[in-house]
């Protein structure tokens, strides 16, 4: 994805485990902190003088590729207390809309979700199981249209065009 500035699972892995240390983590896992050292430095497979070793978030994300089974990151995001909502795809070569209307879309489909909540709670001072449905499916509007924003930004659609 162009503007796709996401850290390595090296670096990822890194950061968590700075937050106890190497030694600590690797003893609660029952691993050596030399493995889980590897774990943290950059692992290329093409690479015979790569240090790094294939990590747990590697092999995860292999296990996704190859099955193709979201159950994996469904269960993973659970156990983190959330749940996983992926990104709509957003196909740029299609995408007509201009800065102006890309940024009424956005701030009409937030106002329609707000909206929403502001029905669901005005009768009664609560949010029905009912209610929550309709809250979601704006929610998920929402979304969209804001993942396409960001993606129309990051690809370029909204640079400054040369003037006329």
């Amino acid at each position: 994805m162009a503007g796709d500035t996401m850290q390595g699972s090296d670096e990822v892995l890194r950061q968590a485990t700075d937050k106890i240390g190497v030694k600590a983590l690797a003893a609660e896992l029952k691993l050596s902190p030399a493995l889980v050292y590897k774990w943290c430095q950059p692992f290329d497979p093409e690479d015979p003088d790569s240090s790094g070793a294939r990590n747990p978030l590697d092999r995860l994300a292999q296990i996704v590729h190859l099955t193709g089974d979201m159950d994996v990151v469904n269960w993973l995001c659970r156990q983190a207390g959330g749940f996983f909502a992926p990104n709509p795809e957003v196909d740029v070569r299609n995408f007509h809309t201009d800065l102006l209307v890309g940024t009424q879309q956005l701030v009409k489909e937030f106002s329609d979700m707000l909206e929403e909540v502001s029905r669901s709670i005005a009768d009664d001072g609560a949010i029905a199981v009912h209610e929550a449905t309709r809250i979601r499916k704006h929610w998920e509007t929402l979304k969209r249209v804001a993942e396409s924003f960001v993606v129309g930004s990051e690809s370029g659609l909204f640079a400054a065009r040369g003037k006329k």
